[in-house]
């Protein structure tokens, strides 16, 4: 359980994220747990809806992907084959899903999400076609700038998810991206959000706690 002074401090600098985020037209919101987050987004989507996803830690830690796997939804989960038992290609029907969540790379204080993608399904997505995009993110993953978040991704996302990944890349042995040229390289291409020109597509929820990396 997180220090309740600690957590003061995050709760402002979610606020205060919170808020820039809305002035960029995302709709954004602090959530006080993991529960209320799980309920928050049941009332959002209804049964039958299309759901595509990023790979998330967050998402897991968080319990949304046990609600997508619920049954209620019609998930493009990763392995999901269609009737004659052939594999679905989950990246490209997330384009026309009703919604894919996500978590970040980053979000600035003033109210940028910063992602970086290998295969760029992620980042693609966000940018166009699904109907409705969230955003789920603990407070580990608010930085001040996008030079910060740069440093987020080189020094802890990218490492970390190359080891949940359990690729052979150089920054599983430094801890720190070396800038490869590995064939399984998981920062190829990063995309800003800043001020969006379709307003709340993109629904941002931050949590005072550390959730994936």
């Amino acid at each position: 359980m997180m220090n309740p002074n600690l957590k003061a401090i995050y709760l402002a600098r979610l606020e205060r994220t919170a808020k820039a985020l809305t002035q960029n037209r995302m709709e954004a919101r602090v959530v006080a747990s993991r529960e209320e987050l799980v309920e928050i987004v049941r009332g959002m989507m209804p049964k039958g809806a299309s759901v595509a996803t990023g790979g998330s830690a967050t998402l897991e830690e968080t319990g949304i992907n046990a609600l997508l796997q619920s049954g209620d939804y019609d998930f493009y989960f990763r392995g999901r084959t269609d009737e004659a038992g052939q594999p679905v290609d989950v990246y490209r029907a997330a384009f026309s899903c009703d919604w894919y969540l996500a978590s970040a790379n980053a979000i600035t204080e003033d109210g940028r999400l910063y992602n970086v993608d290998g295969n760029s399904n992620r980042v693609a997505a966000l940018c166009y076609g699904p109907k409705h995009v969230i955003i789920i993110a603990g407070c580990n993953k608010i930085v001040r700038d996008i030079a910060e978040a740069e440093e987020r991704v080189r020094s802890i996302a990218a490492p970390a998810n190359c080891v949940r990944l359990g690729l052979q890349n150089p920054c599983t042995v430094t801890g720190r991206c070396a800038d490869c040229r590995s064939a399984t390289r998981v920062c190829c291409d990063t995309v800003i959000h800043g001020f969006q020109r379709d307003p709340d597509r993109i629904k941002v929820f931050l949590l005072p706690e550390e959730l994936g990396f």
